[in-house]
């Protein structure tokens, strides 16, 4: 990485069938060993299944599960004089979209189930509905930025 100026963002192309980013990100996040065709039949396949319990769009749901997953505050060590202090900082939307794709992916692979597809379809309820692992990291994300608000003062 250079020192002197950050290096560009990647633009990263919409998918085929939703003609959306955000969707595009969870795809090639999901993507193992470069097998986008296969992440795609996961993901899509999810929202399917999704669809039929929830009996609302499944993109809707997504976007839902997303919005609810992304954090607002997280805390950074800061090292002040010998002591390493954890300083709560606003998330940039950058990594907050990234933190919660991460988040609801790890919690998908962590779940007991059948198939990843399925796995992923009730990951994505339950984020979308406000619970879950997912929703439960975040939580702890917050209260940790929430308890150490007194080192506020040493944002940089």
């Amino acid at each position: 990485m250079p020192r002197r100026n950050r290096p560009p963002k990647r633009e990263i192309a919409p998918d085929i069938k939703f003609n959306s980013e955000l969707v595009a990100r969870f795809i090639n996040k999901l993507m193992v060993d470069g097998k986008k065709s296969t992440s795609q039949r996961i993901f899509y396949g999810a929202l399917d299944i999704v669809e039929q319990r929830a009996k609302r769009p499944g993109l809707d749901v997504f976007e839902q599960a997303v919005r609810n997953a992304t954090p607002i505050l997280e805390v950074k060590p800061r090292r002040v004089g010998g002591a390493t202090y954890q300083v709560p900082v606003e998330v940039p939307p950058t990594r907050q979209m990234s933190l919660a794709i991460r988040w609801l992916i790890q919690s998908t692979r962590s779940r007991p189930g059948k198939t990843m597809a399925e796995k992923l379809a009730n990951e994505l309820m339950d984020a979308a509905s406000n619970t879950g692992p997912t929703i439960k990291r975040r939580e702890d994300t917050h209260r940790m930025a929430e308890a150490n608000r007194a080192f506020a003062h040493y944002r940089w």
